[in-house]
């Protein structure tokens, strides 16, 4: 796996709000059912979620419900979420335990020490980055966490043939992520070169974030990447 550059790349600017009563609770008395403690050492999926599945990775979840959406819409899959910001978290901790999930498994922590450490390479089916925040201002760019080291860590994690779908409605951002993607070998477009997906909402519950961009007038952009069989990036 290649090095991550110096200084090392930070997947979110922490904006850490107040926990509800709820959201407490839910740190108290559910966090050994879904919370996984970053430890530095690598998870075994099959021992953790007691089978063998497909596995979904959502980096940045937010509040989470498109991931309880879709672990409640495919109890066969495997769902792991990753998430800094402790009122997400517990409100999907909450809403998990209120439906009975139990293919859900969550990580507090900054998303790319998680995949250093802590997911083993090859061990991912789909990884989903739904609505990061774009960073608009081109002095901020650099903040962005779709950028071309991030993913090709990503693309270690994943299988052969597994996917990472993005989603953003912010333009430039969406054209951003098309040329990173893009320009690695070991990924291919499923549509073709330079072509957005449609008709994601198939298989992307509608977010927060997304009914937000929708009302304002933002144009939903959705990319599928497939990691091409046998590719590793040098």
């Amino acid at each position: 796996m290649n090095k991550m550059p110096h200084p090392p790349i930070r997947s979110y600017v922490l904006r850490q709000g107040r926990l509800t009563k709820g959201q407490r609770h839910a740190f108290e008395t559910y966090r050994s059912r879904y919370l996984l403690p970053y430890d530095g050492q690598p998870v075994n999926l099959d021992s953790l979620f007691g089978r063998s599945a497909e596995r979904v990775l959502e980096i940045g979840f937010g509040n989470g419900e498109s991931l309880l959406e879709q672990a409640l819409a495919s109890p066969d899959k495997d769902f792991i979420g990753i998430e800094v910001h402790a009122p997400g978290v517990g409100h999907l901790m909450v809403e998990a335990e209120r439906q009975g999930i139990s293919n859900l498994r969550l990580f507090q922590y900054d998303a790319v020490e998680v995949l250093q450490a802590c997911i083993s390479d090859g061990a991912l089916d789909v990884v989903q980055v739904f609505f990061p925040d774009p960073w608009p201002k081109k002095r901020h760019h650099k903040r962005r966490i779709i950028q071309p080291a991030f993913v090709e860590l990503l693309i270690t994690k994943l299988k052969d043939g597994g996917r990472l779908h993005c989603a953003t409605d912010w333009t430039p951002y969406a054209e951003h992520m098309m040329e990173v993607l893009s320009a690695l070998p070991s990924l291919s477009n499923v549509v073709s070169a330079g072509e957005y997906f449609k008709g994601a909402d198939v298989f992307r519950p509608l977010t927060k974030f997304e009914r937000r961009g929708l009302r304002l007038g933002h144009t939903i952009k959705d990319l599928v990447f497939e990691k091409r069989n046998g590719h590793t990036n040098s």
